[in-house]
């Protein structure tokens, strides 16, 4: 199907899902998506998304109907266990699925995390985590279960595993400023914001099928990060300590979505990536 006809929706349309409909729609595609937040719909109406209310509590519960009547389908809702537990997110997406199985919809784009993987000292691939015994997120790698089970002959499934995802107002020096760090050494894995749109914007265009990860290529320590941050916004410095013991760490390794998709990184260095304080 020619790009500009592919007819799009995404779900959840908040702080990475809104600037990708908008991304869709600058490159000519027909974009709709939701959005929890009643004050939203007309705002983002505005900008030209068709948008429409719908909660997943943990069933679907909104306007459901006209966001599977496309071709394309992107689920962006983080899950957030707190007081619903680990099992929440994964029901969440099952039901969601059970209504998307019976829908016109050929290809399904799950936004994943990098959390799904242990820290075993060493660089990790998307094969390393298939199944949730080995995912240091079970109930996440449950969900991307759920969605790959959909795939057959005549609908694809792509899970886009992103990094930490930083920029605009999301500063690393905010959560750590003041406090006692002794994880300095450990490497980051971080994603701007711009490049996780781009990326998988890329992913869209190029029809990509398959288990992606999607971090920037370079990984500074923590405290460079932290030290870096704190000066350009004027947190306080953390206190950074030896630890007791090592601390574990995992190096996200994205060549296979980067060499896929040619992608060039706007933000490559973590160091350099810019937020509005």
């Amino acid at each position: 199907m020619p790009m500009k006809s592919l007819q799009l929706s995404i779900i959840g349309l908040g702080w990475l899902g809104a600037p990708l409909a908008e991304q869709m729609q600058q490159l000519g595609l027909s974009v709709r998506g939701s959005t929890t937040t009643p004050e939203k719909v007309p705002q983002l109406r505005q900008q030209g998304i068709d948008t429409y209310l719908l909660q997943l509590n943990p069933g679907p519960e909104g306007d459901l109907t006209p966001l599977l009547d496309v071709d394309y389908l992107v689920v962006n809702i983080p899950p957030k266990a707190g007081k619903q537990g680990d099992a929440f997110h994964p029901e969440q997406m099952r039901l969601l699925a059970d209504q998307v199985r019976s829908s016109r919809i050929k290809h399904i784009l799950y936004v994943s995390s990098t959390s799904v993987y242990p820290e075993l000292n060493r660089d990790m691939v998307e094969a390393d985590v298939i199944t949730p015994d080995q995912s240091a997120a079970p109930a996440l790698t449950q969900a991307e279960q759920i969605w790959s089970s959909l795939a057959n002959q005549v609908r694809a499934v792509t899970i886009v595993r992103c990094a930490g995802l930083m920029g605009d107002q999301r500063i690393p020096g905010k959560y750590v400023a003041g406090r006692t760090v002794d994880s300095g050494n450990v490497p980051v894995n971080y994603l701007h914001q711009v490049d996780a749109v781009g990326l998988i914007s890329s992913v869209i265009s190029q029809g990509l099928v398959g288990t992606f990860n999607a971090v920037a290529p370079q990984h500074p320590t923590r405290e460079a990060i932290y030290r870096k941050s704190c000066a350009d916004f004027g947190y306080a410095l953390p206190t950074f300590v030896a630890p007791a013991e090592p601390v574990p760490f995992k190096v996200i390794n994205g060549d296979k979505l980067t060499q896929a998709t040619r992608y060039v990184f706007v933000y490559p260095d973590p160091l350099d990536f810019p937020y509005n304080g």
